[in-house]
């Protein structure tokens, strides 16, 4: 196992300066990918600020521009990571199209590291593109109300954001049946950040626009981002970004014999089904407790029961 996951990493970091050779011999694309939201930058703040400040809670409409310079540069930050999206898609389409993935399946490197090099490559091309528009928001005013914890939490947060990102590219591109399709995919992520509250609060959108803003993806992202540079608290923004969740996803797979008894809010089933715990709360241990007694159950009765939770399938024979 170790040797595998040693050949595994040695791979990626292959495809990994593969990925970056592209991006050093098509700067192109690159400068494109990180100058866009720069020029975003530059016209929301100069053009739209002091309208689209004025009308931030308890801002003083004189001071509009001065304002909305803090408040939109994570809205930035999230439209330069997903602009990234579209060059690692394209990429993906064009090595499945034109038989390169084809001839790595012929090379005795992992298949994993194929694309891992993508999504290591587009990560390190979204947090150059964000270290630049930080530079570039310092340089026209912004000064984060920012402790160094609060700033390796920004640099964490926006690598996952990013890393996140490039997965979801990278299946765009696999998914896509031609390069121009991958290409044009991606655009909808560069949507996301304005249709929540990357450039305006989410209040005052209208209802059911409001409710899109709000549990959209992006949004705790941005929030959460937007807390740790201006010092608000984070409330549950972080969690949601995170995808921490309240509750807790265990199952009880029965490999010989069934369960038909219901337990709680946990769903049964017959053989090699599966008795999921994922509507019941953390707190609520009533159910979980259902469970484990008809887990000991199965043992008694000599039955192979496995036990999954987030660490992944723990097999116990009896």
């Amino acid at each position: 196992m170790t040797t595998a996951m040693t050949y595994t990493v040695g791979d990626s970091i292959t495809m990994l300066r593969r990925s970056l050779l592209h991006i050093v011999r098509y700067p192109g694309l690159t400068i494109f990918v990180i100058g866009a939201p720069v020029v975003f930058l530059m016209l929301f703040v100069f053009v739209f600020g002091g309208t689209l400040g004025a009308g931030l809670p308890g801002v003083n409409p004189e001071g509009g521009r001065a304002a909305y310079l803090p408040y939109v540069m994570p809205g930035i930050f999230a439209m330069t990571i997903a602009g990234t999206a579209g060059g690692t898609a394209t990429t993906v389409a064009m090595d499945m199209t034109e038989g390169i993935t084809a001839r790595f399946r012929t090379m005795a490197i992992s298949r994993a590291a194929v694309l891992a090099g993508h999504v290591l490559g587009n990560t390190v091309q979204a947090v150059l593109g964000v270290v630049v528009v930080l530079a570039v928001g310092i340089a026209v005013g912004f000064r984060p109300n920012t402790s160094p914890v609060q700033w390796i939490s920004v640099s964490a947060m926006v690598i996952l954001i990013a890393f996140a990102i490039s997965w979801l590219a990278v299946a765009m591109g696999m998914a896509s049946k031609s390069v121009e399709t991958a290409s044009n995919l991606p655009m909808l992520l560069l949507l996301l950040p304005f249709l929540g509250s990357g450039f305006v609060p989410t209040d005052t959108m209208p209802s059911g626009l409001r409710w899109f803003a709000d549990y959209q993806p992006f949004t705790p992202f941005v929030e959460t981002l937007r807390g740790l540079l201006t010092g608000e608290p984070l409330g549950a923004n972080l969690p949601l970004a995170l995808m921490v969740r309240g509750d807790h996803d265990d199952r009880v797979c029965l490999v010989d014999g069934d369960l038909r008894e219901e337990v709680g809010a946990l769903r049964t089933s017959d053989i090699g089904g599966w008795v999921s715990a994922s509507q019941t709360r953390a707190h609520s241990s009533g159910a979980r407790d259902s469970a484990s007694e008809q887990l000991t159950n199965s043992r008694a009765s000599g039955k192979r029961a496995r036990v999954c939770g987030a660490g992944g399938w723990t097999c116990d024979r009896g």
